[in-house]
């Protein structure tokens, strides 16, 4: 099996980096100012700022 790409409000952060939120209809509208976090490995994911939306890595070739 692959690894997880997507978390939920406390569930351990696996790799340090930065994450941002993603959710409903992010990859066909976008999120508007979605929040981004820098976590080390181990920490426990935030509550993202809507209910509906995830944790994911934030690429390094991505804009936002």
């Amino acid at each position: 099996m692959g690894e997880k790409t997507e978390f939920r409000a406390g569930d351990q952060v696996p790799n340090t980096g930065i994450y941002m939120e993603i959710g409903e209809n992010d990859r066909i509208m976008g999120i508007q100012n979605p929040q981004t976090i820098h976590l080390e490995a181990g920490d426990k994911f935030p509550e993202p700022s809507n209910h509906n939306r995830k944790w994911s890595r934030k690429h390094r070739n991505s804009e936002n």
